[in-house]
């Protein structure tokens, strides 16, 4: 039985890192994902993405996406408050310049069904539908998920999207 039959609530989290050893970073960052798991997580491959929207010179991302069972009581909020804690455990500094090249950045795509329009959380995340970064690794675990407030699924969403982008898979 997978996460995906068994669980109630799924969080989605796309994780991306352009600075130092960015696959290390992810798998760590991965290994710590799981601590905040009931179950085995759901994880993409990881991807090596052109950069989007990024100061001119950024250098590549690797990207991923996992899916975990939040434990009970967990909050979108809380959910957040430790992926922001990881992110700055792994060397994150305050931002200076939008989307500046980065050590690690965790984004909550989605927690369940839930969703949120606040300063500090935006649920779903409000442009994970548009980006070949999230939908792909997405689709390699959740194909058929629709995220809230979309009427296609992941797969139908990443068929119809028309970026430049570029992926190319790294691992398994």
């Amino acid at each position: 039985m997978s996460l995906l039959t068994s669980s109630p609530t799924i969080a989605f989290i796309a994780l991306g890192s352009n600075m130092g050893d960015s696959e290390n970073i992810l798998r760590h960052a991965i290994e710590q994902l799981a601590t905040f798991s009931t179950q085995p997580l759901l994880k993409s491959s990881l991807w090596q993405t052109s950069p989007v929207d990024c100061p001119p010179g950024s250098p590549p991302f690797v990207n991923a996406v996992v899916g975990l069972a939040p434990r009970a009581g967990e909050t979108p909020e809380s959910l957040l408050g430790k992926l922001q804690q990881l992110e700055k455990d792994s060397g994150r500094k305050a931002r200076l310049v939008v989307n500046e090249p980065r050590r690690l950045d965790l984004d909550l795509i989605c927690f369940g069904r839930e969703t949120r329009a606040a300063a500090a959380l935006t649920l779903p995340h409000p442009r994970a539908h548009v980006r070949r970064f999230v939908l792909q690794p997405l689709a390699e675990i959740a194909p058929d998920l629709i995220l809230p407030g979309q009427k296609s699924s992941v797969a139908k969403l990443l068929a119809s999207l028309a970026t430049r982008e570029t992926l190319l898979r790294l691992e398994r």
